[in-house]
């Protein structure tokens, strides 16, 4: 059976990941202009940072309802709740290490956004306007543009079709999900080719058959042993 692992190195990371991606969100809030006219060039024409507020979805994506923010923020609490419970469950089962660090990601991502979702409304005032409440209603500050599209895409494409789009902006909250998520799909091979249910059951069929002894199917066990009789009439073949 696999050794059963100590979440707290998992759940640091994530806490760690939470801090850097709050850090660079207040920073952008407080020392940048929104739009354009605040963008920072980084590495030529095609990474940036330009601060945008996202009310919907990663990477800009939004639900259209009218309650539909609300709705992602709860789903985003639940969420959230889940994936630490699974990854303290998997570690005490003695999951893949590499498992391990791609939920730690993927958790920090989720709570990165939760607490933008939940308190910016009311911390830093940007819940859209009309909103019923500023609590649950905040906008998740993107600011990483990676520009190298844009344009208009097909009318063919469901919710998007027919509108000017450019390459998505987004935070280091959506890295960690992204990141989690495709180390997982990339890796999931040797993530779980030796889970702690597999293992056991190998080893109770070891020592199985430690208990039982030599196989039935054993060519030893098929040499029959002589008869009294067979050993008398080798007996008089000697004597003559």
């Amino acid at each position: 059976m696999n050794q059963s692992k100590n979440p707290t190195p998992y759940l640091l990371l994530s806490v760690l990941l939470i801090g850097i991606d709050q850090a660079s969100k207040l920073l952008v809030h407080q020392y940048m202009q929104p739009g354009f006219s605040g963008q920072i060039a980084l590495i030529g024409d095609w990474l940036k940072l330009h601060y945008v507020l996202n009310p919907g979805m990663a990477f800009g994506m939004q639900l259209g309802h009218e309650y539909g923010k609300l709705f992602l923020t709860l789903f985003r609490l639940v969420a959230m709740v889940a994936i630490g419970g699974y990854m303290i469950h998997l570690a005490r089962a003695g999951a893949s290490k590499g498992l391990l660090w791609a939920l730690a990601m993927i958790l920090a991502g989720a709570v990165g956004n939760v607490i933008d979702s939940t308190f910016y409304g009311v911390l830093l005032g940007n819940a859209p306007y009309g909103s019923p409440t500023p609590w649950f209603h905040g906008q998740v500050i993107d600011m990483i543009f990676v520009d190298f599209w844009e344009g208009f895409i097909p009318d063919w494409v469901p919710v998007w079709g027919g509108q000017y789009y450019s390459t998505p902006i987004f935070n280091i909250a959506d890295s960690c999900i992204f990141l989690g998520v495709c180390s997982i799909l990339i890796f999931q091979g040797s993530f779980h080719s030796h889970g702690p249910e597999e293992e056991e059951v190998k080893e109770e069929r070891e020592e199985g058959e430690k208990e039982e002894g030599p196989s039935k199917a054993d060519p030893r066990n098929d040499i029959p042993t002589p008869t009294s009789t067979e050993e008398e009439d080798d007996t008089k073949k000697e004597s003559i």
